[in-house]
This record gives C-alpha cells, structure tokens and sequence, in this order.
C-alpha cells in the first residue's frame, strides 16, 4: 500500500510501500479518497509536538480522511462496506496520507450528503477544534464577543461560522485581501492584521481562539473582559492538559513551566488561558454534520493537490497561505 512517512524529525515526507493497515473488531478499514492538511502535520514531522504526542518513527501523517468503507471489524455495528465516511482518527492511529486506514469506529462519522468528499475530507480536525473551543471549552452563549484569529485559514475559517451559528459577535484577523471573505462567513469585525492593531481596537471580549500563541496570545489576554478566557491551539499547553493526557511527572512539570508566565499574565488581568489539543470524536462529528446539512457550516477548500504531490503539499502548507483548508484527493 502507497503512503507517505517520514523517518526522522525535520525529514522530507517520502513516499513508500507499507503494510496493509491490521484491522481490528471495532475498526473500519477505509479508503482514503480525500485527506486533508493541518499546521499539526507540520509540528508533528519538525518535532514540535515530540514531548506531548511521542510518535514511534517512521510515521505515516495525516490528521483528516473522507472516504469509503471497505471492510468492518466483527464488532463494528455502525458501518457497512460502501458508506461514506469522514473522521479525524485519534491519537497513536493517526496516517491518512495513504491508500487505506483503520479508524476506530468510535472516531467515525457518516459524511455528510450535501458535500464532496474533498469538502469532507476538509472538516473534521478544524470542524472538531472550533467545536471543542466554542461549544465544550468555551460555552459561547447568544450574544457574547468572541474574536478568532487567522479568520481566513483551516480552523478560522470553520471557527468564525460556527461561532455566528451560536450567536456570538465575532471579531477576527485577516489580511485586507481576505476581509470580504471572512465577512462573508459571519465575520461582525475585521482587524487588518498588517496595518492595524487589534489589541487596541477591541475590548470586553469573552472569548479568544488564539491560533499563533506567543506575543499574539499576550495581547489576547488583554482584550478580554474580566472571566473571559483565551483558548490557544499553537500553545504552550497548561498543567491540566499534561494531567488529562496522562504525561510523566517530569514532561508534567517542564509543561507546567512552559505556560507559567502566560497563566500568571492571565491571573493578574483576572482572565484564564486554556490549551487545546482537539481530541477525535464520532460523536460530534455527527453534530458537526447536522450543521453542515442545515446550511450552517460549509467547508472551505482553498486548494487540492493529487495524492502523488501529498510531499509538495504539505511543504506549501508550511511556506505558503492557503485560505481555507488544502486537501490531497486520491479518487
């Protein structure tokens, strides 16, 4: 079977032949027709994320799939070869940048009908962060501010919509050349990131997604309104993140060390910070799909590439902006 691994952290993403996936009673071997490509492919294959997502190399990426059902374990109930499918498998079971995978069923989802199965393919890792830190995180309530950052790339992109969906005031960054774009997905206020500076033009906000961390993330927490709460997805992850993922006492302590000046930044303005690493789910991705059925959601695809040129890809996700999401097709 054609997948694409790397071998060692910093190396090139390679095409090879690798074992057929094993397949066990709760799985679901799916082909994989569209995948698509997340910043965590990037921080994966450089190391970034070495400590807390510790991946025996050489390592098959890919974080997204929408496809076609294959084969079902013996216990598997939900799915039957021929369905139409989309998930972010978890965790340990990533490798969606090949020919085929075994999802847990858990993790797995019926693709929506009113889309293409590159749309599909597109979703569930930024469909599944935007839900996690709006609805389950962050509570957001009709009539709240909330701003997102990067409006116009994979999360903010999905982040904006669901967070008009639940009513909120949404404020987000973009360039100028995307401002009509992220206003057309429910955007209420546009910061030009180049030219203006958000941390002076909003305030009272009870909620940040912050998708870029550092400097961006300290200013998050001043446009906050006191008990509001920024989320970040770039980092560094928090004390309680290293206790739910069940990390060692000594990664538990170097992580605490890492977002100290960050919780003692948001104590002292009286705000708190929380790190999100999007964990998979079925579940809500059948949620996510119900929205997507009604009009609410729509992917956003800025860019396909063929599954021979997945390398090319995911190098012009690290080099280059793509709006929306990019996706590998393997029809």
């Amino acid at each position: 079977m054609r997948a694409f691994v790397f071998d060692k952290y910093k190396g090139p993403l390679q095409e090879t032949d690798v074992s057929e996936p094993a397949v066990g009673e709760h799985d679901v071997l799916v082909r994989v027709q569209a995948a698509g490509l997340n910043q965590l492919d990037e921080k994966i294959r450089t190391g970034e994320f070495k400590q807390i997502l510790p991946y025996k190399l050489p390592l098959i990426l890919g974080h997204d799939l929408a496809g076609t059902v294959v084969r079902v374990g013996a216990k598997v109930q939900g799915f039957e070869p021929g369905d139409e499918v989309y998930a972010r498998p978890r965790d340990g079971r990533i490798g969606t940048f090949a020919e085929r995978i075994a999802v847990d069923e858990a993790d797995l989802a019926l693709k929506p009908a009113s889309i293409s199965l590159e749309q599909a393919g597109s979703l569930p890792l930024v469909a599944l962060t935007a839900w996690q830190a709006l609805v389950e995180r962050g509570k957001v309530q009709p009539g709240q501010k909330v701003l997102i950052h990067a409006g116009a790339g994979g999360v903010g992109t999905i982040a904006i919509q669901l967070a008009k969906h639940l009513g909120a005031h949404v404020a987000t960054t973009a360039s100028a050349a995307n401002a009509d774009f992220v206003r057309e997905l429910g955007a209420d206020t546009v910061i030009d990131y180049r030219s203006q500076d958000f941390e002076e033009l909003l305030d009272g906000y009870d909620l940040v997604l912050d998708s870029l961390g550092g400097q961006n993330l300290e200013k998050s927490l001043r446009v906050l309104r006191p008990g509001g709460k920024a989320i970040g997805i770039s980092g560094p992850p928090d004390p309680a993140f290293a206790r739910e993922a069940g990390l060692n006492p000594v990664l538990r302590l170097a992580i605490t060390a890492l977002s100290a000046t960050i919780r003692r930044q948001a104590k002292k303005l009286g705000v708190t910070y929380e790190f999100l690493l999007m964990r998979a789910s079925g579940d809500q991705l059948r949620q996510i799909t119900a929205l997507v059925e009604k009009g609410a959601l729509r992917p956003v695809v800025g860019k396909t590439f063929s599954f021979d040129q997945t390398a090319q890809a995911l190098d012009a996700l690290a080099h280059g902006k793509v709006r929306g999401k990019a996706v590998i097709t393997n029809p």
